[in-house]
């Protein structure tokens, strides 16, 4: 049968609260005592209640993570550093996926609230949903803006925006095509665009913008590339608001057989590793993924300890062009 705490207690000779104590490091325990109680633990192969300790400490020290899905790159590094940085603290990560669909994400913020996590960190589009207004729930929103009231980490969209437009013009594009998302999502991401546009316009060169539904599927990304190429075969640059869309891009204009920089040029979003290592030709924007992770954390955490005086309601990190041989 499973070792309980009172079994603990009657090996180590010790009574139930003093086992408790030593478990919680509550109180004064000797050090000959608290060998004994670990001890004891070890024989017995215990393991803590962690709901009984989060009722008496108020923590869980669960923390959840709604994304749009892990198979983008993106997404799947800020995964992999928000679990590693929240492992460093003691923190457990309960990760979920909801495709942007805004049921599922109810139903998965549901879900964490009945699981008493600590705080969501968030990565959806979908606004309003009533359950990150409860009362006590801290919320943090990567590259989002959910409500007025939640804070929000991200890269600075519009100087990545500005430093992909601006290296197409340089290199002598004159006909540039930008592939971003639907217009309609209010995201800090939408900079991108804006700043494309605003050079664009800036430098007297047409521009046109193609938008992609979410989540990204790869057949639909080829088919609006394939439209945008044919209704503009003079394009000569491209700036994807992602780097699997100019993976896509690459592709296409190899069906084509476009010489890639020669007759196209092509920038991408991101910088992720495992694109890079992939891809090490794209000439890309590098958001600070590991640092986005890190100060969303550090945001959710003022926020868990009540310090919201402290807290901005946008963070914005600076980004840089990693070059390559695409443009």
């Amino acid at each position: 049968m499973k070792a309980k705490l009172e079994d603990v207690a009657r090996l180590a000779g010790v009574s139930p609260t003093t086992v408790s104590r030593t478990m919680n490091n509550r109180g004064y325990v000797s050090e000959a005592t608290r060998m004994k109680v670990q001890s004891a633990m070890e024989e017995l192969n215990y393991f803590p209640n962690d709901l009984a300790r989060s009722l008496f400490s108020k923590r869980t020290h669960l923390i959840g993570l709604i994304l749009p899905t892990t198979a983008n790159p993106f997404f799947a590094e800020l995964t992999f550093h928000i679990e590693n940085l929240c492992a460093a603290q003691g923190l457990k990560v309960l990760l979920c996926n909801s495709l942007n669909q805004i049921d599922k994400e109810e139903q998965y913020a549901e879900m964490l609230i009945r699981n008493q996590v600590d705080g969501i960190i968030v990565g959806t589009h979908n606004r309003g949903i009533s359950n990150y207004k409860k009362a006590n729930l801290a919320v943090v929103a990567i590259d989002r803006y959910l409500s007025g009231t939640i804070p929000v980490v991200s890269s600075d969209n519009y100087e990545g925006g500005k430093l992909a437009t601006q290296r197409l013009i340089d290199r002598g594009c004159k006909h540039i095509l930008h592939f971003n998302g639907p217009a309609e999502l209010e995201t800090p991401a939408q900079l991108r665009r804006k700043a494309f546009e605003d050079l664009m316009q800036a430098h007297g060169l047409p521009h046109h913008t193609y938008e992609l539904e979410l989540p990204l599927d790869r057949d639909h990304q080829l088919s609006v590339i394939r439209r945008a190429f044919d209704e503009h075969p003079e394009v000569d640059g491209v700036f994807a608001s992602n780097d699997m869309i100019a993976a896509s891009v690459i592709y296409e204009a190899g069906v084509r057989h476009m010489s890639i920089p020669d007759d196209l040029k092509v920038i991408g979003y991101d910088g992720t590793t495992i694109v890079s290592s992939l891809m090490p030709q794209l000439t890309t924007i590098c958001q600070p993924i590991e640092d986005i992770a890190r100060t969303a954390i550090e945001v959710l955490l003022r926020e868990i300890e009540g310090e919201f005086d402290e807290i901005a309601h946008q963070t914005i990190l600076p980004v840089h062009i990693r070059d390559g041989s695409t443009a």
